[in-house]
């Protein structure tokens, strides 16, 4: 009776388990299990079977909850929550907060004036107490510039992350706005710390010469900010400089960038008599006063001199958003003039879409116009409920979802930044959905790796500031996450990616090697840091000669990180003549007949193949392999072993061991042998027959050739046109008041050392920009001194 009375007690509680929705055993089987006359229970095992019972329907209750927690988490990815409903979800106090948060990232050409602009910024929302400039005699330098190479070259190396709170008068009421801010590079060779802000940035602020207008780093920055559909506001900085003409960027913005602009301020006085703006939506005028310009002082009265051309300039301004917004369009087809709060809307509106960047302008060396550009800022720009941010669903064949910057919604993070730190590996992480909390555990969608995040910090240049918990649409960095750029972490409930940033190839090759064997390690471990940092970074050992290679952007990413060995890990390095990654190509068809017949001992190689290589029909770079063998008389098993071995002869061409672009093989017959034909003598046969036909085809060197952008004072055009006419072909010139601009096509090959010779030809005043063009044919006496050079390496390890 006891034993009955303990099993009903079991029953009971199971039964209250069920109510509470936890899963249990039948009534019925527990009970044939009780009568089973071979079962009996003692005093002292049933009541340790009452707590083996108790605390296993608590690990069923636990695991109960994780899968309804789960099984919630799959039904809200599978209704792919609309922004809609996620926005009627969401608290007052999220959606105010989401409002009020702006994601931006300062790009231009090299010299614009990123770097002074940011330091603006941090003086004026508070971040900064003093301002100190790039390069300064004070020693001290930008607060963005935080590594020593940065300071002492004047140059941005490395994308800097910060954040500041910017209080904006709005109806009276004064609204603080959260601003992330990422400081970018201005040279194409660090291009990869753009395009990473880009990837994660909502908003971008470009920033252009108001002499030098659009320049050539200018048009890669807004192919990236198109290539991640950034939306922009343009900024025309160094307004105090003489011949400072904003109009001729503006029109460049339009004609060059083919993006439609419209200033929305007129400056005050010009060059050194620069005083304000005016703005043109509101018609008023705004002037920088007291120390740093810190207070602004606005008036309704526009000087007499300017007040036309702010009338005309506004009427420009209706025009363009006309063309590019409905609701201005209706409002200019009744000739009826919109008000600023209709203008402001569909500037917003036009920005965000991508159709429209409004042009505001400044000097930041001379204190004018910043605060104007932090209030369009928030006035323009997406906050991150504005942008869609697609995340990939690998359940559903990659199927698109997108992402809802909602704190409540499962966590999806993407890692694009790495940075090592006497901490460790410090992780750049943008939160695109869900909070991330400290102490938190996180899923590598890579590798479906289990992570727990120990440390969260808000990054200030190089200073860090510890928080618990960040909300979603932030930036923030982590630290104890081994992980690469460019992977997602989610909560683990969903099975969602990010794509990853595009990463241009390397143009420049340099060997490579520590000046004292006792450096190895020290070497390995720098060349393996760079490496997780900058994507862009490669290192090889060359098979052939054993050199180890790095390849980078260029002559000055190259000559950073070998300067950064040196400085940061005490290894002094030789290096040799940069390696030029060259091409091979045939120009015409040739037919070959190949016979591979050894013997050797044992089992020997037959195989034999016929047919013709010839430029791909389809044009391209690509390499095409066709088989058009009828009757078998090659097993569809070696045709693949013939495809391996043409794409193996391919990575590796007959006249510099460059990998050949642009060619087709196309096989049409061929015998085979009953023992001694196999994989791989097809696979030989091939590479064999492609080599000895390449020359027939006219086998020929592709150099690649170099988009080179030169800007200089117009008094050097003389020296530099002799420097250019040895070294490529001029594609464009533009010559301005003071300055000019060449663009020109040149080999890679002769512009190594080019900017000692450029400094020297304009007196230290010139610059350059290069950027890898397109694969053209080298000249014959390079080409044969190419070849002549690589047989006598081939002949002196056949000797050795």
């Amino acid at each position: 009776m006891r034993v009955i009375r303990a099993v009903a007690t079991l029953h009971a509680g199971r039964a209250a388990a069920v109510r509470q929705g936890v899963r249990s055993v039948s009534l019925g089987a527990c009970r044939a299990a009780v009568e089973t006359p071979s079962l009996r229970w003692t005093g002292s095992q049933l009541e340790s079977r009452r707590l083996f019972s108790r605390s296993s329907y608590l690990r069923n209750a636990n695991m109960t909850a994780a899968e309804i927690a789960l099984k919630q988490a799959k039904e809200l990815a599978a209704s792919n929550m609309t922004p809609e409903a996620a926005a009627a979800r969401m608290t007052p106090e999220e959606a105010k907060r989401l409002a009020r948060v702006r994601n931006i990232g300062i790009a231009a050409h090299i010299d614009s004036g990123k770097t002074t602009v940011t330091e603006r910024i941090l003086f004026y929302t508070g971040r900064v107490k003093a301002i100190h400039e790039v390069r300064g005699r004070d020693g001290v330098g930008a607060k963005m510039d935080s590594m020593e190479l940065e300071r002492e070259r004047g140059i941005t190396i490395q994308s800097a992350a910060t954040f500041a709170d910017w209080k904006k008068k709005e109806k009276g009421v004064e609204e603080t706005y959260h601003i992330n801010l990422i400081d970018t590079p201005g040279h194409i060779d660090f291009t990869i710390e753009v395009e990473r802000a880009m990837r994660v940035l909502d908003g971008a602020v470009m920033v252009l010469c108001a002499v030098s207008g659009v320049q050539s780093q200018t048009i890669t920055v807004d192919r990236q900010m198109k290539r991640y559909n950034v939306p922009r506001i343009s900024f025309v900085n160094k307004m105090d400089r003489m011949g400072a003409n904003p109009w001729k960027a503006v029109e460049q913005i339009n004609t060059k960038l083919k993006i439609p602009a419209a200033a929305i301020q007129v400056p005050i006085g010009s060059e050194k008599e620069l005083e304000g703006v005016v703005d043109l939506i509101d018609m008023k005028c705004i002037r920088n006063d007291g120390q740093r310009g810190v207070n602004l002082k606005i008036s309704k009265e526009i000087p007499a001199e300017i007040k036309e051309l702010c009338e005309q300039k506004r009427q420009e301004l209706i025009e363009k958003l006309a063309d590019v917004d409905d609701e201005i369009a209706e409002i200019f087809l009744e000739e009826q003039t919109p008000t600023p709060e209709q203008i402001k809307a569909a500037i917003r509106r036009a920005t965000i879409a991508c159709k429209f960047t409004p042009v505001l302008m400044g000097s930041a060396i001379a204190d004018k116009g910043v605060q104007p550009m932090l209030d369009a800022v928030c006035d323009y720009l997406p906050n991150p409920n504005d942008t869609d941010n697609i995340a990939l669903d690998r359940s559903k064949g990659e199927q698109p979802v997108k992402l809802v910057p909602y704190n409540s919604l499962p966590f999806v993070g993407l890692a694009f930044k790495l940075e090592e730190n006497p901490y460790g590996q410090l992780t750049y992480m943008r939160v695109y959905q869900g909070s991330l909390k400290k102490g938190a555990y996180l899923y590598n969608s890579r590798g479906n790796k289990k992570v727990r995040i120990p440390r969260i910090v808000r990054m200030h240049s190089n200073e860090m500031e510890d928080v618990n918990e960040i909300g979603a649409g932030e930036i923030c960095a982590v630290f104890g996450v081994d992980c690469a750029s460019g992977d997602t972490f989610t909560d683990g409930g969903l099975p969602y990616s990010l794509s990853s940033m595009y990463v241009p190839d390397a143009v420049m090759s340099l060997s490579i090697k520590p000046k004292r064997s006792s450096d190895a390690d020290a070497f390995s471990k720098a060349m393996n840091r760079f490496m997780r940092e900058d994507p862009t970074f490669r290192l090889h050992v060359d098979e052939e000669s054993e050199e180890t290679i790095i390849s980078g952007m260029g002559e000055l990413h190259l000559e950073i990180y070998v300067e950064r060995l040196r400085r940061e890990y005490k290894v002094e390095c030789e290096t040799g003549q940069p390696r030029v990654s060259y091409r091979e190509t045939i120009t015409q068809k040739a037919e070959f007949d190949y016979l591979l017949k050894r013997q050797s001992g044992g089992p020997g190689d037959y195989a034999r193949v016929v047919g013709w290589i010839e430029p791909n029909p389809n044009g391209g770079e690509d390499n095409h392999f066709e088989s058009r063998v009828v009757g078998g008389t090659i097993p569809d098993k070696y045709i693949s072993a013939c495809q391996k071995g043409f794409q193996e002869a391919c990575i590796k061409g007959p006249l510099l061991g460059h990998k050949v672009i642009g060619s087709s093989m196309v096989i049409t017959d061929g015998a085979t042998h009953v023992t001694d034909s196999s994989d791989y003598a097809f696979n030989l046969a091939a590479q064999m027959a492609f080599s000895k036909a390449f020359t027939a085809a006219g086998g020929q060197v592709l150099e690649p050739l170099m988009k080179t952008t030169i800007s200089a004072p117009a008094e050097f055009q003389g020296n530099i046109l002799m420097l250019m006419n040895k070294r490529g072909t001029i594609v464009d010139t533009e010559v301005g008041a003071d300055e000019f601009t060449m663009v020109a096509d040149c080999s890679l090959n002769a512009m190594f050392g080019f900017s000692t010779h450029l400094r020297a030809a304009t007196q230290g005043k010139g610059e350059f920009s290069m950027e890898f063009s397109h694969y053209a044919p080298a000249p014959p006496h390079l080409q044969k001194e190419l070849v002549q050079k690589y047989q006598k390496e081939l002949e002196a390890k056949r000797t050795k």
